[in-house]
């Protein structure tokens, strides 16, 4: 037989390996400065740039995007041409890859601080940017689908499967939310509108979780575990039903995101009915790890790579059981909104991710560097101060989540509210906040030690660019029943035909979902009573989005009677048909807005409170956690821009008037006047044109086209002193 030579690219992986090390530190340098200023507000400083609402996005997407994402390309990187047995397919494409991906996490920064975002959670970025992560991304995947193609390996290896799902999988998401209209050069609209933009939102967002996040890491799992234990993989047929069955259950999932929200009941259904079924092949996976490690504990106990990948497993395990819980909708109504879900992700994210990235590492970077760790003992200290840390910030969330949703739903004994003021409840969970600021200080000095260790390693090492290697050539004709191959194995010689199939279980569960809430008449009824925006009012949600508000505001009653008694009337389908984006949130740091405009509601606020609200909001609701915005009060509205968004607006069905965008300044300055002398007369004398102006407009709209069926049930007296009359129901 033939035995061929050839190159290993190390190149790639090393400069993955260095732009982990950089930009983890960054993500998670960031995560701290968020969580400071969220416990501490006055930390935000007034400052436009700096603000919790613009900071909380850079971190999600560092976290993800730049730490996690470049550890999972230097990972795959290395993994899929050892078990392929070929060199990269082009080592061009991997150089476009890592450049571009470094651009983008880059870019991503600049444009989220300064405020041009989607406003859609894990899909922030703009048009542009959107544009150069495709680029990226099929670069990745063309280099990896033309390593499978001319590899020397017959078989390829469940490791590899996982990598491919993971292409196909985020191709299809990336490909679907992206849809939008561009306005300008950063801003642009998505197609779709309220429940379908939350639907294809949270089908996204979900996945996304599920295929950049989970996918990729269980392909890692399936190589890095077996070769640092020494020990072969469990179960090669657990580890088919593991894939198959994971992969098609996971993108039907994502309407648990929406329980009790205004949705059609048959997806929210769906979403819960997947996400349950979700627990068996996810803890078959978590199964299949561990017991990869029978016979090995003594090297585990020795090992501090391998000690965070038990950590890691683990809380995959966790994650994966706690994620189909959440998504019973008794469960739901407790943690949804509240930092449960926070805990829920971080035990994820710091767990699984990052506990699978460091102990990739410890055997990687040696192993790449032709040395040995500088020391085993900083990696120990490393593993139990991140495991501390882990602890310390998961714990207090699922504490103050309790805490919150127990104070939130609880009644006196004549029926009435016991904590009416949502701020009292924020107030009671801020010692939590404080640990879990402690506890991400932990994880942080962790990564501090781990990435001294890494550089220690890597200067006494010399990584070998291009490795040499040699293997038979692949000699790949014989047919199954020639071979007597089980279906699986025989599929496992034929990549073309194994991609199909990944395409097609990764369709079904979108195409179900989304396509029938395409259809507005038969599944999202309208509301004669619902307007589309005013010029102003729209330039006022893009300043709210702007400024990453959605992030502790919500803008959805739920039918559920403690949020009714509170904020009125349960939010309906109908209300959100001009929405582009939807802004539903994902937690109440803050009160729900979904009410605040209209006069009898209980979040409802005059003009005069919103401004000074924004500009000292502890002088109008004491111990507000909620940052200060007086720049809004100077920074000037794009006025001239106005009328192509409406242009933009029409496009997409909204219903404006032919010639409507040539009368859009002049109704957004009548409009903003109004507000404008509003002020005035309460002693406040500012332009019309200025952001401030506008974003009390967008408040005022919300929840003002629907009349509430009863008025919100009196409130018993708070047991913390009432803030000054202006704001005796604080809106945050």
């Amino acid at each position: 037989m033939e035995v061929q030579k050839f190159n290993y690219d190390n190149a790639i992986v090393r400069n993955f390996i260095f732009a982990t090390l950089v930009w983890g530190a960054v993500a998670l340098l960031v995560g701290l400065v968020a969580a400071l200023e969220i416990a501490f507000p006055a930390l935000n400083f007034g400052i436009e740039y700096i603000s919790f609402g613009r900071i909380r996005p850079v971190h999600t997407n560092a976290v993800i995007f730049a730490f996690i994402g470049n550890a999972m390309f230097a990972g795959v990187y290395y993994s899929l041409q050892r078990v392929l047995k070929a060199r990269l397919y082009n080592d061009l494409l991997g150089k476009i890859h890592f450049w571009v991906w470094q651009i983008i996490i880059v870019l991503a920064a600049v444009t989220l601080l300064a405020g041009f975002t989607t406003g859609k959670e894990y899909a922030e970025l703009e048009w542009p940017i959107d544009l150069l992560i495709a680029v990226a991304w099929l670069c990745f995947g063309a280099n990896m689908i033309g390593t499978v193609i001319k590899r020397r390996e017959k078989h390829i290896y469940a490791a590899v499967w996982w990598y491919l799902a993971t292409f196909i999988g985020v191709t299809i998401l990336h490909v679907v939310n992206s849809i939008e209209l561009p306005v300008s050069l950063l801003k642009s609209y998505p197609i779709f509108a309220g429940a379908q933009d939350a639907v294809v939102q949270w089908w996204y967002g979900h996945n996304a979780v599920a295929f950049f996040l989970t996918t990729p890491y269980l392909g890692l799992m399936y190589y890095y575990l077996p070769k640092a234990s020494g020990r072969p993989i469990y179960s090669y047929q657990l580890s088919i039903i593991h894939f198959w069955s994971l992969i098609f259950l996971y993108m039907w999932a994502g309407p648990h995101h929406l329980l009790f929200n205004a949705l059609p009941d048959w997806v929210q259904a769906l979403g819960v009915t997947f996400s349950i079924m979700l627990i068996a092949p996810s803890w078959g996976g978590m199964v299949n790890g561990l017991l990869t490690l029978r016979g090995a504990w003594d090297k585990v106990r020795e090992d501090p790579g391998l000690k965070f990948m038990v950590i890691a497993i683990t809380a995959y395990g966790m994650a994966t059981l706690e994620g189909p819980m959440m998504s019973l909708k008794s469960v739901n109504a407790v943690s949804h909104f509240t930092d449960w879900t926070i805990a829920h992700t971080h035990i994820a994210g710091m767990g699984w991710n990052g506990g699978l990235i460091f102990g990739m590492f410890y055997w990687l970077v040696p192993k790449l560097f032709r040395t040995t760790l500088h020391s085993r003992k900083m990696a120990n200290t490393h593993f139990w101060i991140a495991t501390l840390g882990i602890l310390l910030f998961a714990i207090p969330l699922y504490w103050a989540g309790i805490t919150q949703w127990l104070m939130l739903r609880e009644y006196t004994s004549d029926g009435l509210l016991a904590y009416p003021i949502f701020m009292e409840t924020t107030i009671r969970i801020l010692p939590m906040y404080h640990i879990r600021l402690l506890g991400g200080m932990l994880y942080f000095t962790g990564f501090i030690i781990f990435l001294v260790n890494m550089i220690k390693t890597v200067v006494a090492g010399k990584v070998v660019a291009d490795e040499a290697a040699e293997a038979p050539a692949l000699i790949n004709t014989a047919t199954r029943a020639e071979t007597g191959e089980t279906p699986h194995r025989w599929l496992e010689r034929k990549g073309v035909r194994l991609a199909i199939l990944m395409l097609i279980a990764l369709s079904i569960g979108g195409i179900v979902e989304i396509i029938p809430m395409m259809k507005v008449q038969s599944n999202i009824p309208t509301i004669s009573t619902v307007t589309p925006y005013t010029p102003l009012e729209l330039a006022g949600r893009d300043i709210y989005i702007a400024n990453g508000c959605y992030n502790c505001h919500s803008q959805q009653v739920r039918p559920l009677r403690f949020e009714t008694d509170r904020y009125g009337e349960y939010s309906k389908i109908g209300e959100f048909v001009y929405d582009h984006p939807f802004q539903w949130g994902s937690r109440r740091t803050g009160p729900d807005l979904a009410r605040a405009g209209y006069v009898g509601s209980s979040t409802y606020k005059t003009a005069i409170w919103h401004y000074n609200h924004f500009n000292k909001p502890r002088t109008v609701v004491p111990r507000s956690i909620m940052p200060a915005y007086p720049f809004l009060s100077e920074n000037e509205v794009e006025v001239n821009g106005i009328p192509a968004k409406i242009r933009a607006m029409r496009m997409l069905g909204v219903p404006y008037g032919e010639g409507y965008d040539s009368k859009a300044i002049e109704s957004y300055l009548t409009d903003a006047q109004k507000i404008a002398t509003e002020l005035k007369q309460a002693g406040v004398d500012i332009k019309p044109t200025k952001e401030v102006i506008a974003m009390i407009a967008y408040l005022h709209k919300l929840g003002r086209d629907i009349s509430p069926a009863a008025t919100p049930a009196p409130a018993a007296t708070p047991v913390e002193t009432p803030a000054p009359a202006p704001a005796v129901n604080e809106k945050k």
